[in-house]
């Protein structure tokens, strides 16, 4: 399965000059974060592939304006093509959102482990899962120093546990183009989906 990741900025030759060769065999989009609905939903008019996403930190608008046409799978295991993907949003909790009637997605670990573990019964019947979709990294794998862009050590067991092929995340930015696109993790290859990313799977 082809997969295009995308993450953090909407990637101008996409958007302005879409060249629909360039994304020929996509069968799914997701978004790991902090891209602007509009953006979401051309990819998916424009490549005809289904688009999952999770939240990132700067997502509250989703919450008059959500992606059309598009799924989120925040809190969600699903299905595609007989791969199964966790979707778990926001990063980690950095200062008090101003706007209290819509979501800060941004957690404590408290408040992610608390996540994850509700999700635990649906892992389970699945007999595990393929794919985690994160806009965080998890700590000490593929984050930074700042508070901000600190991952949650919770996804570490998580990863441990349940091994999956792929973890994509966003938040990053690739540090800024200093970081590698992708690192392996025991039997996970981590990828910072930051732009935009084709891997097949």
């Amino acid at each position: 399965m082809r997969i295009l990741a995308v993450a953090d900025t909407e990637s101008e030759y996409i958007w302005d000059h879409f060249d629909a060769s360039r994304f020929e065999g996509v069968d799914l989009i997701i978004s790991c974060g902090d891209i602007k609905s509009q953006y979401l939903s051309f990819l998916t008019t424009m490549i005809k592939a289904p688009l999952f996403y999770v939240h990132g930190n700067h997502d509250t608008g989703y919450a008059t304006n959500p992606p059309e046409g598009c799924d989120s799978i925040e809190d969600r295991l699903v299905e595609y093509k007989g791969l199964r993907i966790v979707g778990l949003g926001g990063s980690i909790k950095y200062n008090d959102h101003p706007y209290h009637s819509v979501p800060p997605w941004q957690y404590t670990e408290k408040q992610m482990a608390r996540r994850i573990r509700r999700l635990e019964r649906k892992i389970w019947i699945k007999k595990g899962f393929d794919i985690l979709v994160t806009h965080a990294p998890a700590y000490g794998i593929s984050d930074d120093k700042d508070l901000c862009h600190t991952g949650f050590q919770c996804f570490v067991p998580f990863l441990d546990k349940y091994r999956p092929r792929l973890m994509i995340h966003g938040h990053m930015h690739r540090k800024y183009g200093k970081a590698p696109r992708s690192i392996v993790y025991n039997d996970t290859l981590v990828v910072d989906a930051f732009g935009y990313y084709l891997l097949d799977i």
